[in-house]
């Protein structure tokens, strides 16, 4: 009977992939999975220490905006005082031609699409900027910045560094999205951030984790790419 429930415990273990056996070798617990998580308890929390950095890298910063209005809205009314606050958004250079978003009809570039996604981006990113160099101005936060550079072409994924302590990642999903351009309707083989998954990295995991590896090559490539060939939005 102790034997059925062990292996019936193991089955019930290896369905959920917290298990995997190995021919020969035995049974071995699998190093934590990441599931799908939400952004913004996580960047609440963050604004809850006393110095706070976020690194973002994707398309436009539209989920990154909504998600760090309520804490400065919090610093605000005096409910988190944080001292030192520094964020960074690495965004596509809308100038240039895009292979994706593109035409559906002749998978091109569409400069109109371009200056379309170029307000989208300058709002959400400009009101971040504008916002947190706000508390700066008027003595809330001490040390507070709010940077944008601009680099090549919008990536396929979105990413977010809390603290040089926690990663998250997900992909943009493409799908057709038919838009007005010129007075005309286009259809676009378009990016949608808004419902992409987030997975979850953090260095509590363990120094020896996928997970920590993961948050320490995400803060190095963002650093990389930052400091080479992103530039200042002119």
């Amino acid at each position: 009977m102790a034997r059925q429930t062990i292996q019936q415990a193991i089955r019930i273990l290896r369905d959920d992939g917290l298990i995997v056996s190995r021919q020969g070798s035995g049974v071995f617990v699998r190093e934590k999975t990441a599931r799908p998580v939400g952004l913004r308890p996580h960047i609440e929390e963050a604004f809850k220490r006393s110095e706070v950095s976020i690194d973002f890298a994707g398309f436009s910063g539209e989920t990154l905006h909504g998600a760090v209005m309520e804490a400065l809205d919090n610093i605000r009314a005096g409910r988190l005082t944080p001292e030192r606050i520094s964020i960074r958004l690495l965004l596509p250079d809308t100038n240039r031609p895009w292979s994706l978003p593109c035409r559906v009809d002749n998978g091109q570039d569409e400069p109109l699409f371009r200056q379309r996604a170029e307000k989208i981006i300058s709002r959400h990113a400009q009101a971040i900027v504008d916002s947190v160099h706000e508390l700066r101005d008027l003595g809330l936060v001490t040390h507070a910045s709010a940077e944008v550079r601009i680099s090549g072409e919008p990536p396929r994924f979105k990413m977010y560094v809390i603290n040089g302590e926690e990663a998250f990642f997900g992909y943009y999903a493409v799908a057709e999205h038919t838009v007005a351009l010129g007075g005309e309707p286009v259809t676009m083989f378009d990016l949608m951030g808004k419902d992409t998954e987030l997975f979850h990295f953090a260095l509590s995991d363990g120094p020896d984790s996928t997970s920590c590896q993961y948050v320490q090559q995400s803060s190095a490539w963002f650093d990389a790419v930052w400091n080479s060939v992103a530039r200042e939005v002119s």
